[in-house]
């Protein structure tokens, strides 16, 4: 089950507390005090892991706490101090104070280890409190109490490219085409309720990774449909891969501009990545004239259709990339606008090393 989001409480380890013992043995006329000191409460870590991918191990937990130290014991023998809780996350997950909603930590390398809360202190025996006024001291001290803070974990996936349209428009098939991802393939709209990542091989030695989120449809980004919820997944991303429909009722260049607008709206920075558009399902268009259509979106974005380039696009479609002669790459138009077909294959491997290429222009 995916889970991106959890919300409990986490707390350190008590000390343990001090002891107060004395030395008795036959033979030994000035024993004195020898309690020994208490061991240190648990320390609370996170570990980042790839072998992880969700949040699910935290479902319907609402506590989780460290052990205590041990208590000291005589003969100045000090208390175990007891072993640190480990909380292994998946990378892109965020630590947030589920009080004030202040971002904590930031988890995001494989291997990342952090120490969240230190255990409590143990107390000390009370062999040192001897003194030249109280040789027979009694008092011990009490290990210190752990810290509890009240937690919020917010999974938001790493990926190099996210996929961005309304849904039923084509996405899940282009990642199952395209990369390792299996995802549900239906002919009905939210088939993708959750988010999946798929590899994408390029050539013999190159990847990335691609992130499919359930479809966004007007107003998602003040919660209507779930785009709101898996909107944060793209928040990584390095560039957005919009996918209009030619197939769809809506016409093309308002698939497009509401998309556009839905991201704005949720975030500003996200807006302005690095972006592409596929036009997809073209071979289940039903209008009288794809070509002159995909020109006139084309057109509407204020662009013009493009001519030869290397990236093997098929011309048997109008289709636009961006001109990089000068190495001049303008990330307020899109890198390409291509017309596709999961279904037939069309264009599907071009988009691989277009989308390559333009990954390449965010290093």
């Amino acid at each position: 089950m995916f889970i991106d989001s959890a919300r409990f409480s986490v707390s350190s380890g008590k000390g343990g507390q001090g002891c107060s013992s004395f030395r008795r043995e036959k033979f030994v006329v000035k024993g004195g005090p020898d309690g020994g000191d208490g061991g240190k409460g648990g320390d609370v870590y996170f570990l980042v892991d790839n072998n992880t991918d969700t949040l699910s191990n935290y479902k319907g937990r609402k506590v989780f706490r460290a052990d205590n130290g041990k208590q000291g014991m005589a003969s100045r023998m000090t208390g175990k101090s007891a072993e640190p809780l480990v909380l292994i996350v998946p990378p892109g997950t965020q630590v947030l104070d589920d009080d004030t909603g202040e971002v904590l930590h930031d988890l995001i390398h494989e291997g990342e280890k952090i120490q969240f809360i230190e255990g409590g202190k143990g107390g000390l025996g009370n062999v040192h409190f001897k003194n030249s006024r109280n040789q027979r001291p009694t008092y011990f001290q009490p290990g210190l109490p752990g810290e509890t803070r009240n937690i919020r974990l917010e999974l938001k996936l790493i990926a190099d490219v996210g996929l961005v349209g309304y849904p039923n428009v084509g996405k899940s098939t282009l990642i199952s085409t395209t990369s390792n991802a299996n995802p549900e393939i239906a002919n009905y709209e939210f088939t993708t309720l959750t988010p999946k990542l798929g590899v994408v091989e390029v050539g013999d030695y190159n990847s990335f990774v691609m992130a499919d989120i359930p479809g966004i449809i007007d107003g998602a980004a003040d919660g209507r449909g779930l785009g709101l919820e898996f909107l944060k997944h793209i928040e990584r991303t390095k560039t957005l891969l919009f996918m209009v429909d030619v197939a769809n009722y809506r016409t093309m260049i308002d698939q497009y501009r509401v998309l556009k607008e839905e991201v704005a709206k949720f975030s500003g920075e996200l807006a302005g990545r690095n972006f592409a558009i596929a036009l997809s399902k073209v071979d289940g268009y039903y209008g009288e004239d794809l070509d002159a259509d995909i020109r006139q979106f084309i057109a509407d974005i204020g662009l013009e259709v493009s001519g030869e380039n290397e990236l093997g696009f098929d011309k048997n479609y109008p289709y636009y990339v961006q001109d990089l002669t000068y190495n001049k790459f303008d990330n307020e138009k899109p890198f390409f606008v291509l017309p596709v077909s999961s279904v037939t294959r069309k264009n599907v491997k071009s988009i691989t090393f277009a989308l390559y290429k333009l990954l390449e222009q965010g290093k």
